[in-house]
């Protein structure tokens, strides 16, 4: 069995050194996305305990913990809009008359639904930061690992930069 041919890339000095910044560049702001999730992560989850909010003691999970995530603001949305269909008898705000006495509870429990909601989006928003910050490092780590150092792979003339493979066709098995 023979090996794959594979050409080999020549590169110039100012490509090789190209590639290699692109690369770095990746890493840093792969590390840089993720660092700034993290911030917003605990702003968010600073926010949220701030505002001493306790999980309703119906709700179906996490009832009596304070609400500082987004498992906790989603369940806390839900026990409200629970709370508050029961109380407008399965109406929504929109549904419901513009005397009725409950709607004015009914509208604070939209804007209290709609305040969690935004923290859960929030929180998702920084974790997709952080994912897309982890591939950004990767591919910045496989260009600069693809892209041989300088001097590390010159030809014979000391001309070029050649990459990983061969710089021809194999020769065949066995001589």
């Amino acid at each position: 069995m023979s090996e794959p041919v594979v050409e080999g890339v020549v590169l110039t000095r100012g490509q090789d050194r190209g590639l290699r910044l692109i690369g770095l560049a990746g890493i840093l702001g792969g590390a840089l996305l993720i660092i700034v999730a993290v911030i917003a992560w605990m702003g968010v989850s600073a926010q949220l305990r701030a505002e001493n909010i306790i999980i309703s003691d119906d709700a179906p999970i996490l009832a009596g913990q304070q609400v500082d995530g987004p498992i906790d603001a989603y369940v806390q949305a839900s026990v409200i809009n629970m709370h508050a269909l029961e109380m407008a008898d399965g109406k929504t705000y929109a549904e419901l008359d513009m005397d009725d006495p409950v709607r004015a509870t009914v509208m604070d429990a939209s804007f209290l639904r709609a305040s969690l909601f935004t923290s859960v989006v929030s929180f998702g928003v920084a974790l997709f930061a952080a994912g897309v910050g982890v591939l950004f490092i990767l591919f910045g780590w496989a260009i600069r690992i693809m892209v041989p150092a300088l001097g590390k792979a010159q030809t014979a003339g000391g001309h070029g930069h050649v990459g990983h493979g061969h710089a021809g066709p194999a020769a065949p098995a066995g001589q």
